[in-house]
């Protein structure tokens, strides 16, 4: 069964509305009865699906989905908003600034874009449409920063990446450091423009004495992504305890520092946890099916070698690599996208000479627009649903914050310093 078939029947699957799990998996049994070794394979395929999902580092995806998830309900969002508010609220269309610098405090505890829009976002878009934002703006503005969640480590997608690729998480994380502050910074410059073309209003002048009491009253859970990243960068723990570590610090300060804990909600945050990473666990195993299928016949070989023999220009390579994740986005979520497509065309990096944690920023940027982008647009779905607001009318305004991703992805792609300077400053 040749790749191009592999793909048409795993698309027409999908569109149909099989699970993307279960169409792996089929594509897989089907593809391993029909190929070459025939069904000899075929008795083994339990034990590679085990052997796929029994994976150490994704511990930490459940892990820190449930730190994010306890950081909400124990009022730590609601306070890092506020001392967002006094620090950049007075800027004109302040509170759209407050939403993206929300969005990088929550990315460096919870890993997921899904989880930043829930929890910032059912706070913020009233808060903005109340403030007269329309909701189209509100909802653009809070899903596109959002996505700075899966590039500010700790990142749920870098994770994944990792494993498929057997690179480095925390060098990721460090990699990631650079671009999603800058993205943030640049996306603040664009709800400026916006904020002022639109006369949207200011928040509060800036009082010192107001940053300093939101700054005390949030100081505790300013120590979160402190302690999760100080500890996996300086090799005290790796990424999956630093996860274990955010849920601990975050227990701790959320119930016994601001007393605020709802057992309840902690209950709902661990059977959500539970749940998505049932949902990951299952693609992974379903991937390794069809990845060892995939390897057996050489199809990631052959496929960089027809690359290789068309050009051997890195720059070209890495616009193919682009456009190919790009398209790949717009129909598959990151996590299935990475598990599904990263394994494939590792061997074509490797012989174009790409570092595989560049490479990694790349496809997590790439995926990251997808996330944006209809028709699967997971994340901008979500923002929408918050905001009760039309996906097509927010579309027209998240254009704007798109162009700043791409840009993001170009430096990224043709300026590696960008997000290799730390990694190479500290680790090699």
């Amino acid at each position: 069964m040749s790749l191009m078939a592999i793909g048409a029947v795993l698309l027409v699957l999908v569109l149909i509305g099989v699970p993307i799990a279960i169409s792996l998996g089929i594509v897989a049994v089907v593809a391993m009865i029909t190929g070459p070794s025939g069904v000899a394979s075929l008795p083994n395929a339990g034990l590679v699906m085990f052997s796929g999902a029994t994976s150490f580092p994704l511990i930490a995806i459940p892990l820190f989905i449930l730190a994010g998830a306890i950081m909400n309900a124990t009022g730590i969002s609601r306070r890092l908003i506020a001392l967002a508010s006094a620090l950049v609220g007075f800027i004109r269309g302040g509170l759209s600034m407050v939403t993206i610098s929300a969005s990088l405090f929550f990315a460096e505890i919870s890993g997921s874009a899904v989880a930043d829009v829930a929890a910032l976002g059912s706070i913020l878009i009233p808060a903005m449409k109340k403030k007269g934002y329309s909701r189209s703006f509100a909802a653009a503005v809070t899903s596109s920063s959002a996505t700075l969640a899966v590039i500010i480590p700790p990142s749920i997608p870098m994770i994944i990446y990792g494993v498929m690729s057997g690179s480095s998480i925390v060098e990721l994380f460090v990699a990631g450091i650079v671009p999603g502050v800058l993205g943030g910074l640049l996306m603040m410059f664009m709800a400026y423009l916006l904020a002022r073309r639109h006369d949207f209003p200011r928040e509060q002048a800036f009082q010192l004495d107001r940053v300093w009491s939101t700054l005390k009253d949030a100081g505790w859970a300013l120590l979160l992504p402190l302690i999760i990243l100080g500890g996996i960068f300086t090799g005290w723990v790796t990424a999956t305890e630093g996860a274990g570590l955010a849920v601990v610090a975050s227990v701790l300060i959320g119930g016994v520092v601001y007393r605020e804990l709802d057992l309840s909600q902690l209950r709902k945050a661990m059977l959500e946890g539970g749940s998505q990473t049932a949902v990951v666990m299952l693609l992974v195993a379903a991937s390794a099916l069809l990845g060892d299928y995939l390897t057996e016949v050489r199809v990631p070989q052959q496929v960089a070698e027809g690359i290789m023999g068309l050009t051997q220009e890195r720059w070209t390579i890495l616009l193919l690599l682009n456009a190919f994740f790009l398209v790949i986005g717009l129909f598959l979520h990151s996590a299935a996208a990475i598990i599904l497509v990263v394994p494939i065309v590792m061997p074509l990096v490797q012989a174009a000479g790409i570092d595989p944690v560049h490479f990694g920023l790349i496809v997590t940027l790439n995926l990251g627009i997808g996330q944006q982008t209809p028709p699967v647009a997971s994340v901008l779905v979500t923002a929408c649903s918050v905001a009760k607001a039309d996906i097509w009318e927010v579309s027209k305004v998240n254009l704007y914050f798109i162009s700043v991703l791409v840009t993001m992805l170009l430096l990224v792609t043709y300026i590696p310093i960008v997000p290799m300077a730390l990694v190479e400053m500290f680790y090699r």
